[in-house]
């Protein structure tokens, strides 16, 4: 009897709506206003809500001193439906 197998949970991830995002935050030290700094960031995220995003700019906008002077985000889904088919037949080659 076949045993059941568990699906990869970076897999399950990817079909919930995960993928991969990219963050460039432009930011200002109070020392030097003048200057832009950028910070940048990869990390799996849920188009178009971005929660981990939000949660790190929150954190960002309550913790550190630097002033954020703008956000570039770039995001990827990792899979979309077109890309999972069902195998219909399984066969062996020998």
């Amino acid at each position: 009897m076949p045993t059941a197998r568990v699906p990869d949970p970076q897999f399950c991830k990817m079909l919930s709506g995960y993928g991969m995002t990219f963050a460039e935050v432009l930011y200002r030290l109070p020392d030097h206003p003048t200057f832009l700094q950028t910070f940048a960031w990869q990390f799996e995220d849920v188009a178009p809500d971005y929660p981990r995003l939000r949660r790190f700019l929150d954190h960002w906008e309550r913790e550190i001193e630097a002033r954020i002077h703008s956000v570039r985000v770039t995001h990827r889904s990792l899979i979309g439906p077109q890309e999972v088919r069902f195998v219909k037949d399984l066969g062996q080659l020998h």
